[in-house]
This record gives structure tokens, C-alpha cells and sequence, in this order.
């Protein structure tokens, strides 16, 4: 380490290039700002105005090498330059969730307003943890959550904060039930002795998320107690009742029952009324993931699939599934504020307690992230240009199509269905005839994978009782009941062929 004398003066500091400083978004780069976007928005409008397909079926093996090559020492020095490149090396493959063949994830279109609304935030860049770095943000996130627990029907105790997403929102809900069972172990050795007893009921058709925040949370390898399902994919009721007294012979505490309001797969609601009965004869905590099913909560025709919702202790919402909105825009509901005193940690240089006492609101007092984005910003707009009942109404849509998708496979004799959707997902798979049945796990992964590989269509896969099975799921309105009737066309030709081909084999080239 250099030492000084009397007479030295140390270097003057590194200055930045100009032209480095001429990137910095300020009065002087307004302009450079505006057309860069606008190059970039240019980009996106040929891109999706040519869009035929949802993909191209670009392999990792193929498109890694193109993006191993950029050499990111070496910088290009201008937007332009490098929105070619990035035309090479992502917009070219992108999957597109707007066409109306993406049959596959929870991945909606997006709305102008939600868009308009990703562009303004990114430009501010607020972090919603502290007022001083957010000021009016805060106070519309705050207004969205209140809004979002009156359409719940949480009461005037509620609240809640903005999330990354569905499993983070189930995260934090299982935390602070893992908290709220904990509240009476006084001492750190009465918690220990706790924690391997405490257990989660959840849907055998739930979400792994709940499995992931249990090991997340410290709890036993065994924590998490798989409830089984009825006919239609729903949480029995009578089984959570009788697994609950099951623990409690046994010594074990059960924190939370998660209820599902749109299970991944089916689409299926569990029955959240008799579930929030059970809960509160038992007193647990009953946690409702209505990652899926939020979309109800603005519907015009189905709102009353959620009821007993409101009875809840803590609900999670993902707006960037049902409310046409970019990833990620998500919530975590509570009944009652006070419990989100245990995701609380004051810091003396961001929000130390005294600001408490000054009625100062500060964000990350709620959440598990510190510095976030103003992810609420983009609803806020979205419902300001549209209004909740036009994105009720486009909801109701894809659940009507997905009602007329599950009417056509049903009725077409080469594919057998599993239960009907409360929502937008229909789970299939081809069904072969004569002896190549028992090829039938194999042909419906050939199909999915050949599917995949020409770009024409995707679909996802899913395994139901040990089978592998195929799903659609709509969230886009463009969507028609011929786009479906043409990919399940494309299936049977693939799944098809893939039989075809394999039985052929088998009688020409017999074993031994």
C-alpha cells in the first residue's frame, strides 16, 4: 500500500470516459434515451408483427455456440450494433406467449398499459423498500394491495406486499405461519424441539413450491404431508380433517393447510369453504395459493369459484398469470397485519425503528427483498386504462375455450382426457390402438418433443398416476377452438408416426 509524504499529493481519481458518462440516463441523454428505446420498441413490433409461429424450435446445442461467441469484453459501442446482435443471439428464437399455438405454461399475452408501465419504471427505477427511495410508489403499491384484499374479502385488517412471484408469495406465507405456530415456544431450546414437529397439509396436486419453502424454512425432510385428491383433483376435505387429528395423536403440529385455487396441471380449486371450517374448528393457519385462480377475483361470471377465500389467513396472487400482466408481478396477501411483523428487520441506515413512530412507510418492513422493483406500477395502469372488468372478461374467455378444447379431445377418439378444468388447462395424451398401446408414454413424448422441435406449437407434459400425459394451457383469448383442433392434429401425425414406425420395426427385425 503506497504511503505519502507531507509534500505528496495522492493521484487525482480515475475519470470516467465520456462517452461511458454519455450512457447515464440524465438531461443530457434524454434524446439518446428516446431513440434508443424507440429502436428497441422497433425491433419488438417487426418481431411480433411477423410472428407465425410461438417458436422455432432452436436446440440449446444449436443456439448456445451463438451466444458463447459474443465476446463481452469487447464492447460494440452502440445500441444499434448491439440490438443486431441481440436479433442473433435471443429475439430471433424467442418463445412467443401472444401466439395463439403457445398451448404450454402459465404464460399470458400481455396487455399495452402493463407494457407502458414495465417502460416508465425501468426509467425511474424506484426501489420499493424505503419511502426515500420511492415516495409515491409506495403509496400505489399500497393502494393496489388494499384493493386486491377487499376483492379477497380479507377484511379491514388486511395487507400484504408485491413479490417476485407465486413461490416466493408461498414462501413468505409458510414462514410466517412457521412463526405464528412457533409464538408460544419461549426460548431457543423449546423452538428447537419444536420445528422437527411441525407439519404442512397440502393438495397432492399442489404446487412444489410448498415442498421447496419447507426445506427453505428449516423444517424435517418430512414436513410436507401430500393430501390426497378426489375425482376432479381437489383437496379432500374429510383427509386434511382426519390427517390433522393423525398429527396430533402423534405429537406432530400442523402450522398451515395450503389450499390450491388452480392447481398447475388441472386447473382444479380445492374446496376452500370446508377447508377454512377445518382450519378454524383446529386452529391452523390456512394459506390459499391462488397463484392461478386470482383471475376469478375480477371475473364477471366466476367469482363465486373462490368463495371461502376470504376466510383465508394469507393468500398468494400472481397478476403476471391471470391479469395479462409481464413477469413478475405477484402479491402476498394477510387477513391480519400483524403478522408481518416477523418478515420485519430494522436497519439504522435504511429504515430504523424510529421511523415507525414517525408513521413513515417503508415497504421492506413487509418483504422478504430489500431493494425491489415497482412491479405494481404496471396493474396500476393496466386497471386505470382498463378497468377490472375487461380483465375479468378477457379471463372468462380462455376458462370458455378451455371448456370447448376439453369438449374436442374428449370427443376424439385418439386421445383419452383427464377430469374437466375449473380454468384454462386440459391434460391428454394420445391413446394408440391394437398393440401399440403400451407404446403410448413413449409416442406422447415423441409428439411433444417433435411438436416442439418445428416451432408450429408447444405444449407442455405432465405425468398423472405414474403416465405421461400432455396439457394444454390457454391464457391467451386469440386463442380458437380450430388452433386447437390443429395442434391436436399435429400430435396424433407425430404420436402417430412415432407408433408406426416402432411396431413396423418390431415385425421386421423380431427379437432373436
Amino acid at each position: 500500500m503506497p504511503t505519502y509524504s507531507v509534500e505528496t499529493t495522492p493521484p487525482a481519481p480515475a475519470t470516467a470516459p465520456a462517452a461511458a458518462r454519455a450512457q447515464l440516463l440524465n438531461q443530457g441523454s434524454v434524446e439518446q434515451y428516446r431513440q434508443a428505446i424507440a429502436d428497441g420498441v422497433d425491433r419488438v413490433v417487426r418481431r411480433v408483427s411477423g410472428v407465425d409461429r410461438p417458436g422455432t424450435g432452436i436446440t440449446p446445442a444449436e443456439l448456445a455456440p451463438v451466444v458463447d461467441r459474443v465476446d463481452l469484453d469487447r464492447p460494440l459501442g452502440d445500441a444499434g450494433a448491439a440490438l443486431d446482435e441481440l436479433e442473433d443471439v435471443y429475439l430471433r428464437d424467442a418463445v412467443w406467449f401472444h401466439h395463439p399455438r403457445y398451448l404450454a405454461h402459465l404464460n399470458c399475452p400481455v396487455v399495452i398499459p402493463a407494457l407502458l408501465g414495465e417502460a416508465v419504471l425501468t426509467a425511474v427505477n424506484s426501489s420499493l423498500d424505503t419511502w426515500d427511495q420511492s415516495a409515491g410508489a409506495t403509496l400505489i403499491e399500497r393502494r393496489l394491495i388494499d384493493w386486491t384484499a377487499q376483492r379477497i374479502g380479507l377484511g379491514p385488517d388486511a395487507d400484504g406486499v408485491f413479490t417476485s412471484g407465486g413461490s416466493q408469495s408461498n414462501l413468505q406465507a409458510l414462514l410466517l405461519a412457521r412463526e405464528e405456530a412457533c409464538a408460544d415456544a419461549l426460548g431457543p431450546a423449546a423452538r428447537a424441539e419444536l420445528l422437527p414437529r411441525l407439519r404442512v397439509l397440502t393438495s397432492a396436486a399442489g404446487h412444489f413450491s410448498v415442498q421447496k419453502s419447507a426445506k427453505l424454512l428449516g423444517l424435517s425432510p418430512d414436513a410436507v404431508i401430500a393430501v390426497p385428491t378426489d375425482g376432479r383433483r381437489r383437496i379432500r376435505p374429510s383427509a386434511v380433517r382426519d390427517e390433522i387429528v393423525r398429527c396430533r395423536q402423534a405429537g406432530l403440529v400442523v402450522m398451515a393447510v395450503v389450499g390450491t385455487a388452480g392447481t398447475t396441471d388441472f386447473g382444479s380449486i380445492d374446496p376452500l369453504a370446508e377447508l377454512a371450517g377445518i382450519c378454524a374448528a383446529a386452529g391452523v393457519w390456512l394459506h390459499v395459493d391462488a397463484a392461478y385462480g386470482c383471475g376469478l377475483l375480477v371475473s364477471p361470471t366466476r367469482r363465486h369459484l373462490l368463495d371461502g377465500i376470504e376466510r383465508a389467513d394469507s393468500v398468494t396472487v400472481d397478476y403476471h398469470k391471470s391479469f395479462f400482466q409481464p413477469v413478475s408481478s405477484s402479491a402476498l396477501l394477510v387477513r391480519d397485519r400483524r403478522v408481518l411483523r416477523h418478515a420485519t428487520y430494522h436497519a439504522d441506515y435504511l429504515n430504523p425503528a424510529r421511523m415507525v413512530e414517525q408513521r413513515i412507510p417503508n415497504q421492506v418492513d413487509k418483504s422478504l427483498q430489500t431493494t425491489r422493483r415497482f412491479d405494481a406500477l404496471k396493474l396500476w395502469l393496466t386497471l386505470r386504462v382498463m378497468g377490472p372488468d375487461a380483465l375479468g372478461a378477457l379471463f372468462d374467455e380462455v376458462v370458455d375455450r378451455a371448456a370447448d378444447a376439453w369438449q374436442l379431445v374428449s370427443e376424439d377418439p385418439r386421445f383419452e382426457v383427464v377430469t374437466r378444468s375449473q380454468l384454462s388447462t386440459v391434460v391428454f395424451r394420445y391413446l394408440p390402438t391394437g398393440p401399440g398401446r403400451e407404446l403410448a408414454d413413449a409416442a406422447n413424448l415423441y409428439a411433444r418433443e417433435a411438436l416442439a422441435a418445428s416451432g408450429l406449437a408447444v405444449v407442455a407434459g405432465t405425468r398423472v398416476d405414474g403416465l405421461h400425459f400432455l396439457k394444454f394451457t390457454l391464457l391467451n383469448p386469440a386463442t380458437t377452438v380450430e388452433d386447437v383442433g390443429h395442434v391436436l392434429d399435429l400430435i396424433a401425425t407425430h404420436a402417430g408416426r412415432y407408433v408406426h414406425d416402432r411396431t413396423t420395426a418390431e415385425l421386421t427385425c423380431p427379437v432373436g
